[in-house]
């Protein structure tokens, strides 16, 4: 408490708090505002039918998918923006020189098109879902036809803008980063109704009903559980320490002396994102044959789901978290930039030769920490198949993914919160650290007449 009133006296940071918080109430009010024309319940019985992906879907989206709130899409369209002009930065020289060389007029203008993108794939992914809704029968849409299709369309694709727009609002004027926070706020809004039926399920299996495994199991798994919770926070504060070296010079009659530094290498630099694009990569042959119908792409995407073909699944999913970590990495952290900067500044590593053989160093540490990152990333966020297997109901409220978002999220959060008390001490310092003279403001010493 004395933590949290020490925050709230910073009157720029209790303005920060507030304006974040009545944003993601708007955002969780929206969620409960249904699409006109959609019998919700009877949609809501159907998509419980439709496997993991609209679970996923649904995850991200804070409930609001099979609700069919405006805000159904959530921030998905923007992520996958993201995505793609990303990618699309490693092949084209173009948007490259954007990304890091043009400064804060290039990443302006990539956000820019990232906005543009992201309109574009929330109508036509609103469309995709209005089909997907209309064939699911009369009793879910009682008026279909091309007129309801792009109602809908054009209502997720404004709602998904909105989300978008709360969420750079949040970045730019709020704590933390928005886009986060959004997914962050789904996520914890799901946490009571998991709670309750983690109590449900802990009440069957005292009575032995069958319906879950027997108590030891059951509170074998609840530990497996807090462990993951545990290791997450471990992983997610663990860095690896490069020591530098810097030349200076004391005075001009004085040898140059040293001061010594280190960089922090995050052992998951790539944070959450390759799993978000993992299981969005897995999940898109799903996507398309339930929005096509194709019945060759149903089969094909049911044998690699983890219910027919759990060790293949595993297999796929960990090769493309691994493919999109080492990828994400290089957007994140470029060592010959680094190298060349250290350089510059009188910077070296101890043992190693400033330049070349400083990134060609940097790189090698650099990868082998995506990789314990990236495997640390597959292996947290298959806890929800194996939990599936026994508790389905348990898989999605305590997934892995949910815990590196939430953690993550919470700790990214907790960080900046402390850098806005440490800038407010500093500013505090500065202005109160003025040496005191004899004289008043305004007044000029008087000369000393003898």
């Amino acid at each position: 408490m004395n933590r949290l009133r020490q925050l709230l006296a910073n009157p720029e940071l209790r303005k920060r708090l507030l304006f974040t918080l009545a944003l993601l109430v708007v955002y969780r009010l929206g969620v409960h505002v249904s699409v006109p024309g959609v019998n919700t319940e009877a949609l809501a019985r159907n998509l419980n039918k439709a496997g993991d992906l609209l679970n996923v879907v649904d995850l991200f989206s804070g409930g609001a998918f099979k609700k069919f709130s405006v805000f159904a899409l959530g921030i998905t369209p923007y992520i996958t923006s993201s995505i793609v002009l990303q990618l699309m930065g490693a092949v084209v020289p173009q948007l490259e020189q954007l990304q890091k060389k043009e400064g804060e007029a290039g990443r302006e203008k990539i956000n820019q098109w990232t906005r543009y993108l992201t309109i574009i794939l929330a109508f036509f992914q609103g469309f995709g879902i209005a089909a997907m809704a209309q064939g699911m029968g009369a009793d879910v849409v009682a008026n279909p036809g091309l007129g309801f299709k792009l109602l809908t369309a054009f209502t997720l694709a404004a709602g998904s803008v909105f989300v978008m727009w709360i969420g750079e609002q949040i970045t730019s004027r709020g704590v933390g980063n928005g886009i986060s926070l959004i997914i962050f706020a789904g996520i914890v809004a799901g946490l009571p109704r998991g709670l309750q039926i983690l109590g449900e399920a802990f009440r069957d299996s005292i009575a032995n009903t069958g319906k879950v495994p027997p108590p030891g199991i059951f509170l074998l798994l609840f530990a497996a559980m807090v462990a993951v919770l545990l290791a997450v926070v471990l992983v997610e504060n663990a860095y690896r320490r490069i020591p530098i070296h810097y030349a200076r010079r004391a005075d001009s009659s004085r040898m140059a002396s040293q001061r010594s530094s280190y960089m922090p290498l995050k052992v998951n630099t790539a944070g959450v994102m390759p799993v978000i694009f993992a299981s969005s990569v897995i999940f898109f042959p799903q996507t398309i044959a339930q929005f096509t119908k194709w019945e060759w792409l149903a089969k094909a995407a049911a044998y690699i789901s983890p219910q027919s073909h759990f060790w293949l699944y595993s297999a796929i999913f960990v090769g493309t978290v691994i493919f999109f970590a080492f990828f994400y990495t290089s957007i994140v952290f470029n060592p010959d930039e680094t190298a060349e900067n250290m350089k510059r500044s009188g910077g070296y590593i101890p043992g190693i030769r400033p330049g070349k053989e400083t990134s060609v160093y940097m790189d090698g540490i650099l990868s082998k920490l995506t990789f314990v990152g990236a495997v640390y990333l597959a292996l947290v966020s298959l806890v929800p198949l194996v939990l599936s297997s026994s508790m389905p109901q348990l898989s999605f409220y305590y997934g892995g993914t949910s815990l590196l978002i939430v953690v993550g999220v919470a700790m990214d959060t907790v960080a900046q919160l402390e850098s806005y008390q440490v800038m407010r001490h500093y500013d505090g310092f500065l202005e109160a650290g003025r040496i005191k003279g004899r004289f008043t403001k305004g007044s000029a010493p008087q000369a000393r007449v003898r």
